[in-house]
């Protein structure tokens, strides 16, 4: 299946495209995690890779949304990006994740991501703005992968994400990134109401049909204002995950990403290993997207390297995570992020004001941390790829 999918990755998306992809994306990647693993076995904790929700304005009202939206809206200005983007260089890290909100009713983002054509973005959007004229730009660009999350079939996305039509409207986005040639992917929070129609075989094809050329699962977590706990997956419904995309790596040709699981199939956060961290709309520095507590502010040209390198607040969540469980903390004992946050000072990053009661109403549920349940990867590529450049960096121990 390996020969397929390279066949695909040859002849489907441009091949300029496909070239930054290979060289911004996955040379430089590697790089940026050899440079983070060196700063880490000194005690030097700058991430590799970082996560900017540019913006909190949205067209779609999400269950399970941990981002508010305010008029007016709450964004990243450019000149904080560009500090952000370019201390990052300065580390050796050229990868960001773009989220928001919708982060494409950002009005500056192409032309930051034009001034920064050494960098790969990955852009997470709902599809349904991608039009002719977007996807056109995205071409133009070459350093910005569409990431298009799809939350269920017609009923489910409708309710999934609080519109109409949105299941048509997304793929539609789809289309454009196909006409374009562009390196696509597709983005599912799996949960009950969707996870017997995403996490199948079939809707894997029918991704593979549209030129999608990878799919990201992650676990639906409950959080935010309306938290929606009767989504949340169960133990077995877990492992049944992981054991599709397993199996799946090795039948079809797309690429099947996760970021909770090692080599050997034991549990991964990568917050708790510090490769990865998110910035907020509002310049809070957060350990991932969905934990909305913060110590540090960036902004008004901050020292990044400074900032996240003696930030108080993520080397107390690194420790606690590591030492309370493999899997997601957030869901199995919100209590401790709670004490966390006394001890630290840390700050309701999320704009609510609520951040604190909101996880002191949580009950705490099973995440991907599933002892004697591990499934190995079969795939070569996935395990060789995940064993050298994703496996923990000792943050367990």
């Amino acid at each position: 299946m390996s020969l397929q999918l390279a066949k695909r990755l040859m002849t489907e998306p441009d091949k300029r495209l496909l070239w930054k992809f290979a060289w911004n994306f996955g040379w430089k990647g590697m790089r940026a995690v050899n440079a983070f693993e060196k700063r880490r076995a000194k005690g030097v904790y700058f991430p590799a890779f970082l996560f900017l929700s540019v913006t909190n304005a949205c067209n779609l009202r999400c269950q399970g949304c941990w981002v508010t939206p305010t008029q007016p809206p709450c964004e990243l200005d450019l000149a904080t990006l560009e500090n952000i983007i370019r201390s990052s260089k300065a580390q050796g890290s050229y990868f960001f994740g773009i989220l928001g909100g919708e982060p494409l009713l950002h009005k500056g983002l192409f032309d930051l991501m034009g001034r920064h054509p050494d960098c790969y973005f990955l852009l997470f959007t709902n599809g349904t703005l991608i039009t002719d004229v977007v996807a056109a730009r995205l071409h133009e660009l070459g350093n910005v992968s569409p990431l298009i999350s799809l939350e269920g079939l017609e009923a489910v996305s409708d309710e999934r994400r609080g519109g109409r039509a949105v299941y048509q409207r997304t793929l539609e986005g789809v289309a454009h990134c196909r006409d374009h040639r562009l390196m696509t992917g597709v983005a599912t929070s799996v949960c009950q109401s969707n996870f017997r129609e995403l996490v199948s075989e079939r809707f894997l094809r029918d991704l593979i049909g549209r030129g999608v050329l990878y799919v990201w699962y992650y676990i639906y977590r409950p959080v935010g204002a309306q938290p929606c706990p009767e989504l949340k997956l169960t133990p077995d419904q877990i492992v049944e995950l992981r054991r599709f995309m397993v199996e799946m790596r090795t039948r079809l040709p797309i690429i099947i990403v996760d970021a909770y699981w090692d080599d050997e199939g034991r549990a991964l956060c990568p917050a708790a290993t510090g490769i990865g961290h998110h910035i907020s709309p509002s310049g809070y520095v957060e350990p991932c997207p969905p934990l909305q507590l913060a110590g540090e502010h960036v902004g008004d040209g901050t020292d990044l390297y400074e900032r996240l390198t003696n930030s108080a607040f993520l080397r107390e969540f690194r420790h606690a995570a590591a030492e309370t469980t493999r899997g997601c903390v957030i869901m199995e004992r919100p209590d401790v992020l709670l004490q966390l946050a006394e001890k630290t000072g840390a700050r309701d990053s999320s704009g609510r004001g609520t951040v604190k009661a909101e996880m002191g109403c949580l009950s705490p549920c099973s995440s991907h941390h599933l002892p004697g349940r591990e499934i190995r990867e079969a795939s070569w590529p996935y395990r060789f790829a995940k064993k050298h450049w994703f496996f923990g960096f000792g943050a367990y121990g």
